[in-house]
């Protein structure tokens, strides 16, 4: 161990080191998972020692009570998660194939507590709400914020509350963003399909409005694209999730957390009339009140996005 004074020289990591993880978690018995849908080796060439280890999901019993909230023969469900972040978020253990994250231990935590098999698919995010009401999938768990407009073909069942956020590389001039206006002229990289791109697209016409030039919006369907646009300058500002942008921030250097935007609350998504939200909603209350919950949200850091109670589709939170 050194003990030199010296400044330590910050280095700013490649993504990809925080996109991998090096825990195969296990499971057996009823709620156990199936992964497909894809290979991740590309994401998973970097091993890290970052990733949470604890196994917070296998010995979780089955709850009567909860159980009996299932439609009549439900004895296995698909999920559809998507892929390519960084802890919090869902990315692929070293193997390539199999992954982690915190929606993963979410699901496959409530499919213990209802007694089903778990089937987990790969899938791009900004696909998986669509496909929802074809049946291809059961439900979708990728930090799903419930919006008003997406509670008008989406049924959701709440388990976290997370939202909006933004970071820049550590020499950026801004500092805490509480007005979009303070966007206008540069260039922003957030994620395909989500929340983050509908709120800015939405609100480009602030700054034409105030007489300035509007802001750019990049998106990109993988994380390790987002965070490679800021490092190279082509990107000046990143929005993506609090948590997300706090892990990252906390993992590689040569960036900082502006501030928290647009709080959410985050759920498992299913097509509308679901029959299955019932249930979903006893086994998150189930786990909230064994502390299975808390365990969940101390592995993955996301303490606060704790929630006192599971809701179905509530109104959009406004602040």
């Amino acid at each position: 161990m050194s003990t030199s004074t010296r400044p330590r020289r910050r280095v700013f990591l490649p993504f990809a080191l925080i996109t991998s993880a090096t825990l195969l978690l296990t499971a057996c018995g009823s709620g156990d998972s199936d992964d497909g849908g894809g290979s991740g080796t590309a994401q998973a060439a970097a091993r890290s020692d970052r990733i949470p280890t604890t196994d917070v999901v296998s010995s979780i019993p089955k709850d009567e009570t909860a159980a009996k909230l299932l439609p009549s023969g439900v004895s296995s469900l698909t999920v559809a998660i998507s892929v390519g972040g960084a802890p919090p978020g869902t990315t692929y253990l070293s193997d390539g194939k199999t992954l982690t994250g915190q929606d993963v231990d979410f699901a496959a935590a409530v499919a213990k507590v209802l007694g089903i098999r778990l089937k987990r698919e790969a899938a791009g995010f900004e696909a998986i709400l669509p496909a929802l009401d074809s049946g291809k999938y059961d439900f979708g768990a990728s930090n799903f914020g419930v919006t008003d407009e997406r509670r008008k073909a989406i049924d959701f069942v709440t388990y976290i509350n997370d939202g909006q956020g933004f970071a820049a590389r550590e020499d950026s001039r801004l500092g805490k963003i509480t007005d979009l206006r303070q966007l206008c002229g540069l260039n922003v990289a957030t994620g395909a399909g989500t929340t983050f791109e509908a709120t800015l697209e939405d609100n480009k016409k602030l700054c034409t409005e105030a007489g300035k030039k509007a802001y750019q919006v990049q998106t990109y369907s993988e994380q390790g694209a987002i965070w490679s646009s800021l490092q190279q300058g082509r990107s000046d500002v990143v929005m993506s999730t609090i948590n997300g942008l706090r892990y990252a921030v906390a993992h590689q250097d040569g960036v900082k957390f502006l501030n928290e935007f647009h709080r959410l609350d985050v759920g498992f998504a299913f097509k509308k009339g679901t029959e299955l939200a019932p249930a979903f909603q006893a086994a998150v209350n189930k786990l909230i009140a064994d502390g299975t919950y808390d365990r969940i949200l101390k592995k993955w850091g996301t303490t606060g996005s704790a929630i006192e109670k599971s809701q179905i589709s509530p109104p959009e939170l406004k602040n």
